[in-house]
């Protein structure tokens, strides 16, 4: 042991350390074998990562940028980014970029410029998702629903459309009865056909953002701009249906979902169908014990529609290592390492080429994931860029949890926080 020590330590005697922070523990193995790559190229920097959960990260990142002891490169995200950038926390990338004349037109558009501000570049792509239908297979076989038919799939919020028809269809009580059955109990259900299980703050990422959109919500009128518009009737409508569902027996009640979440009650075999990210297939291979399929969402008045968001990896500005950070984010970015990811099945690559690696590695495990890409062919959006946002999201989940809830007007609520909101965006 004491000899494996002191060759460790003589392994990195006159190397530089950088501390590289990420939240996901799926995507960790596919990033360190980039780390070991990228070492053997650059043997004067150790890249050392640590990995702290969804939950947790943002505190303990916001307590290290306060005592000057934040992580050299950490995986950012949209929501919390204008902050940082308000706050002189991140380093700008665009004169490294222009430097060592990094082309950049290898990454979905849209990705690279949801991380820069009046020119100056704040990340580099990592990564790109979609949102997709997750449902149980054989609960499909069993109530007599092809798979196929999923692509044609219409939602609107007053009656729901066929996809609410397909979620009573889905929905089993504990006599065995249906949900589009005069004889369905819907107090005794021992199977849902759709859950959410979270507000999903200012984003509304997995939860009703597709659903909103879809009638012809819009978040405000592009990154940081200061006028939102939470209070638009088509978001209350798309609640108000979210809200309809445990009423009938459809899905369970907010209270009750939140406790579990809707990706352990799918994996538990409580609900049919559950709405999810593309960063969400390992876990559900992991803890699914049935066969998972993925699917288009439904079509909306509007036409089908997803959140396209993207992670990026940034550079802190308090860094005494920036040239060989620098160095690491550019790795980060390269095909090199995108296509290590992409081979893992991981998640999908924000470089634009590498998008069909993912799904090859994923149908190799008989897993199809092709849904998240066919997503990206739909109406994509992307989240709400705008300083103040960890504010805003609170501010947002609190109102959408009481509207779920039942607790409020969803109308009077939204209008209400809209004016919190834009409060916020303009000081």
């Amino acid at each position: 042991m004491i000899a494996a020590m002191v060759t460790m330590v003589y392994a990195h005697a006159g190397t530089v350390e950088i501390r590289y922070a990420l939240w996901d523990a799926n995507q960790r193995p596919a990033y360190q074998a980039c780390a070991t790559q990228f070492e053997t190229e650059n043997p004067d920097i150790h890249i050392k990562i640590s990995q702290v959960g969804w939950e947790n990260y943002w505190t303990v990142l916001t307590t290290q940028f306060v005592s000057g002891t934040a992580p050299d490169v950490f995986t950012n995200h949209l929501m919390k980014y204008p902050e940082m950038v308000t706050n002189g926390q991140l380093v700008d990338l665009t004169p490294y970029i222009q430097r060592d004349q990094v082309k950049t037109d290898s990454f979905y558009p849209a990705l690279l410029l949801n991380w820069s501000r009046d020119g100056h570049q704040y990340g580099l792509p990592k990564d790109w998702d979609t949102i997709a239908l997750v449902y149980n297979k054989q609960m499909f076989r069993d109530a007599g629903i092809d798979p196929a038919s999923i692509s044609d799939w219409t939602w609107n919020d007053r009656d729901g459309g066929s996809f609410e028809k397909a979620i009573a269809r889905l929905t089993l009580d504990a006599n065995g009865n249906r949900g589009d059955s005069r004889q369905f109990d819907p107090q005794h259900v021992k199977v849902r056909g759709y859950q959410i299980a979270r507000a999903g703050g200012m984003m509304g990422q997995t939860e009703w953002s597709a659903f909103a959109v879809s009638e012809g919500f819009r978040y405000n009128d592009g990154p940081w701009t200061t006028r939102y518009y939470y209070d638009d009737p088509r978001l209350a409508r798309t609640l108000e249906w979210f809200t309809s569902l445990p009423k009938k027996g459809y899905s369970a009640r907010f209270d009750e979902a939140s406790r579990i979440g809707s990706s352990a009650l799918f994996a538990a075999g409580k609900t049919a169908i559950v709405s999810d990210g593309s960063w969400m297939v390992n876990w559900y291979a992991q803890n699914a014990k049935f066969e998972v399929g993925y699917a288009v969402l439904p079509k909306g008045p509007l036409g089908r529609a997803t959140m396209f968001n993207g992670l990026a990896d940034s550079i802190w500005s308090g860094s005494e290592h920036k040239e060989e950070s620098w160095k690491w984010v550019r790795y980060l970015a390269s095909a090199a390492c995108q296509k290590i990811v992409a081979q893992r099945g991981v998640v999908f690559p924000a470089i634009k080429d590498l998008d069909a690696i993912t799904v090859d590695a994923h149908a190799r495990r008989k897993i199809d994931t092709q849904a998240f890409l066919d997503m990206t062919k739909a109406t994509t959006f992307q989240p709400p860029i705008a300083k103040g946002g960890a504010e805003i999201d609170a501010i947002m989940d609190a109102t959408i949890e009481s509207i779920l809830l039942g607790r409020v007007n969803a109308a009077t609520a939204l209008k209400d926080a809209n004016v919190k909101v834009n409060e916020v965006t303009r000081r």
